[in-house]
């Protein structure tokens, strides 16, 4: 074990072959914020501060561009950092590494959020009787073998479930036919504070920045893909809020604070003259959208194990897939998957909170270590 922690602190050779164009950046970031969270995500916003919510998003999106900032300007001083590399030098080898492997168990428990809300909507809305341990395994097998394939595969992914969630997101456009215009005029009724306190739930619909941590290496010319990953964050800021206006547009504030996905519920309302029940199809086709979420989530969570202890990162993702698999079908009630959203939530915003901290303690150790050097 220590031969490998050793190991970590060399420096992170890539070969070129396995890194992406800084374009595909943008792909990445969208990817990963916009996944089974837009099927529901009005509701919890709008239980805070009705329909001023739209304001709690935009807020939201802009301190995510300042976090995206921030992320850049932490790993900007070498083109080999990495979250595991950043948290060694700030906090030395042992806390360091200690810090590192919360993150993976984060994006491990990211996973498993998303994978068993997917499958939750699965059941709700298509076979109420399906089997999970089937369909879990199928479901993991699949991942396992994206993943395996390295963050070129993923970023594959990534591409084709923008180009599909896009049409599918815009297919809500069919309510607007039959909306309330009138709703979506700006009209503020609440103050600040309580704007403020729609954030914490607008702040959700972006989690997914922070595996930038990750793959940051594996990114060519990294610096200069700064303006794709916030042109990624700006382009899902848009999707949310065309999204949220046209719930607000078919469902009143009391409808959409008790209507869990609203999404799905607006797909029932899309009419194809060849095609019934078209949410059926919907909900199938998300699974394209969905994926990239797990895999994404996934390599980052065994990236970061096999940079700390140097053991193969094919033996990591076998034994987190059995964890997932494990945990996905002990969660049999709705009640503990929702506790797991809440969980997971509850420390995606804690992660986010944390890299402004890693900033600024970023700024003093660079500084403390100038005036040093002198």
């Amino acid at each position: 074990m220590k031969r490998g922690i050793l190991m970590s602190n060399k420096k992170v050779s890539i070969s070129e072959s396995s890194m992406v164009s800084p374009i595909f950046v943008f792909f990445l970031i969208h990817a990963m914020q916009v996944g089974v969270g837009i099927l529901g995500f009005e509701k919890h916003i709008v239980q805070k501060v009705g329909y001023d919510g739209w304001i709690s998003l935009i807020i939201s999106g802009l301190l995510v561009h300042i976090i995206l900032w921030m992320i850049y300007s932490i790993l900007n001083n070498n083109s080999h950092n990495d979250i595991v590399t950043v948290h060694r030098k700030m906090f030395g080898r042992y806390i360091g590494h200690f810090v590192s492997m919360l993150f993976s168990l984060y994006f491990l428990l990211l996973t498993l959020e998303v994978m068993r809300t997917y499958i939750e909507v699965v059941q709700v809305w298509i076979f109420p009787q399906l089997n999970i341990w089937f369909f879990t395994l199928v479901f993991i097998l699949l991942i396992y073998y994206l993943v395996s394939g390295g963050i070129r595969t993923i970023t594959g992914i990534a591409v084709i479930s923008v180009m599909i969630g896009i049409p599918l997101i815009l297919l809500k456009i069919f309510p607007v036919q039959t909306g309330d215009i009138v709703a979506t005029y700006p009209s503020v009724k609440h103050n600040v504070s309580d704007l403020l306190l729609g954030v914490e739930p607008s702040l959700l619909s972006f989690l997914g920045v922070e595996l930038l941590f990750v793959y940051y290496p594996f990114l060519k010319h990294a610096r200069s893909s700064q303006k794709w990953a916030q042109f990624g964050a700006f382009f899902t800021l848009l999707v949310y809020l065309i999204s949220m206006i046209i719930s607000f547009m078919y469902f009143s504030e009391e409808q959409i604070k008790i209507v869990t996905w609203p999404t799905l519920d607006l797909w029932k309302i899309v009419d194809f003259p060849f095609l019934e029940r078209f949410e059926y199809i919907g909900i199938a086709v998300w699974l394209f959208v969905v994926l990239p979420n797990c895999c994404l989530a996934l390599w980052g969570a065994t990236r970061i194990p096999k940079r700390i202890f140097h053991i193969k990162q094919k033996y990591v993702l076998a034994a987190f897939c059995l964890v997932l698999y494990l945990s996905t079908c002990l969660l049999n009630e709705l009640i503990e998957v929702n506790h797991l959203n809440d969980i997971t939530n509850r420390i995606g915003v804690y992660v986010l909170m944390y890299i402004p901290i890693l900033w600024v303690l970023k700024l003093i150790f660079y500084k403390v270590r100038n005036n040093y050097e002198r």
